[in-house]
């Protein structure tokens, strides 16, 4: 076993070398062109509308915060740091307090287009909430502490047994406050977006539950298409490709510089195939089309660059984490890792194996760690990645599973990346709070996807905004 190097923020010749090689081929024209539009422009920019509701009474009744309380300054103060904390939210503001105004509100609302509702209890006695609440409408209520409790603590627990789409947020932070809100701009780009699927499996009840539960569209791509791009790929900028990689690994173990250029065109007809449909993802039924082949290059290492530069490349044909990763990407930022997770109870360990994980995973902006470029690990052909990720730091693993409408979740901290020839190359180890409590609950599939970070309550709030169930792992 080894930790392996995680050079995450140390500069190095190879570093160095590596992003010389990628900016030449901007500059030259030939990856960056080749591959089509840049993540950046792909990504959905639309903002999510927010009707954002404060419910207070007169200032003149008796009740908290208290009697003449400056309500217009409050909701003033409020409205400026959502709006400084929530940049891709519009808020349309309006002030009411009792049920009946709410539903005249509602009623107005209907067809209009917000995402959601963002609704402050700045004060009691008040009910507007209630109806809010109980809606159907995703729905984020806030408790203005001090203020709206009474109405906080009897609206939001109720809603919640009667299994309405609303999630809360009791707490002195703003910073908690945005959190939530900034859900409704994640599931909005999420609704904007296209994941394309490569195969020749019918796979149409996983796709219906995806595009009804998340709102994404699946587009289906025949291989014919994808192979036909890989072989008319530009070879100078496949070559291009191919160095920067090389150049930025570690070592190279395994694959020949040709296997690395076929892959980089591998990589190349992807991208191009993202920018024709106007996609942010792409999932591939990598090893199905390979071992009959229908396929002629792994995509292990274009799924790799991808995932850096802040798209979604996913193995096998897994829509359920595909459409997760991307959801994620909106929730946090950062990539996903797909795994076969491997759980070793003698040692309270859990072991994140694949042969693609990124070496960006504090996104596309953040510091690169170590990588080694290997062949595929069940067949010992083509190329892929061991990436050797940071350690002592905490992962959130999860999957939307649409068809159940369920999150399945479990924290665990990163404590080793195994140095291991059976299965796949990287291994990710970490320690879970109980590896045999994980072991004995698993179900909805093999496949789990990791993200660096705690967003157990962002994930909370994403689950309960879709109206999905939550369950934590272990």
């Amino acid at each position: 076993m080894s930790t392996g190097l995680v050079r995450i923020g140390e500069p190095s010749r190879r570093s160095f070398l590596g992003a010389c090689a990628g900016c030449a081929a901007w500059l030259a024209g030939g990856c960056a062109r080749a591959a089509g539009a840049t993540a950046r422009s792909l990504l959905p920019r639309e903002k999510a509308r927010v009707r954002l509701v404060f419910v207070h009474p007169d200032p003149k009744l008796e009740g908290w915060p208290y009697q003449g309380y400056d309500y217009e300054s409050r909701k003033r103060m409020i409205l400026g740091r959502l709006e400084r904390g929530c940049p891709d939210v519009e808020f349309e503001p309006v002030s009411m307090a009792w049920v009946e105004e709410a539903e005249r509100m509602l009623a107005a609302d209907e067809g209009r287009g917000f995402d959601g509702y963002a609704v402050y209890i700045l004060g009691i006695p008040s009910n507007a909430s209630r109806a809010i609440a109980m809606s159907g409408r995703p729905t984020v209520l806030i408790d203005d502490l001090y203020g709206g409790t009474g109405s906080f603590l009897g609206h939001y627990p109720a809603a919640r047994r009667a299994g309405k789409p609303v999630t809360g947020v009791s707490s002195t932070r703003i910073e908690d406050v945005c959190e939530a809100v900034n859900t409704f701009a994640a599931l909005r780009r999420m609704r904007a977006s296209k994941i394309l699927l490569v195969t020749l499996r019918d796979m149409q009840k996983t796709i219906d539950a995806i595009q009804t539960g998340l709102g994404c569209a699946i587009v289906n791509v025949p291989p014919e298409e994808l192979n036909a791009l890989w072989k008319g790929s530009d070879p100078q900028a496949a070559g291009q490709q191919a160095q920067a990689w090389i150049r930025r690994a570690d070592r190279v173990v395994e694959p020949k510089p040709a296997e690395i250029r076929n892959s980089a065109a591998m990589y190349l007809a992807m991208s191009a195939l993202l920018e024709k449909y106007g996609a942010q993802a792409i999932a591939v039924d990598c090893l199905e089309l390979f071992y009959k082949q229908k396929m002629f290059a792994y995509p292990c290492l274009g799924f790799f660059q991808m995932n850096n530069d802040g798209l979604v490349g996913a193995c096998e044909a897994d829509l359920t984490s595909a459409s997760t990763m991307l959801l994620m990407t909106y929730l946090t930022g950062r990539p996903g890792y797909i795994s076969d997770p491997v759980i070793d109870t003698a040692k309270n360990q859990i072991i994140y194996a694949h042969c693609v994980a990124p070496s960006r995973p504090y996104g596309p902006e953040g510091p690169e760690c170590a990588y080694e470029i290997r062949d595929h690990s069940e067949d010992r052909k083509g190329a892929a990645v061991r990436s050797l990720l940071p350690l002592n730091e905490t992962l959130s693993t999860l999957e939307f599973v649409a068809p159940a409408k369920t999150v399945v979740f479990h924290l665990s901290r990163a404590v080793d990346n195994l140095e291991e020839d059976r299965a796949c190359r990287t291994k990710l180890v970490a320690e879970p709070r109980d590896a045999r409590r994980l072991m004995e609950g698993w179900d909805f599939g093999w496949h789990r996807v990791s993200v660096y970070g705690d967003w157990k309550t962002r994930v909370q709030h994403a689950a309960a905004l879709l109206g999905w169930k939550f369950v934590e792992e272990g």
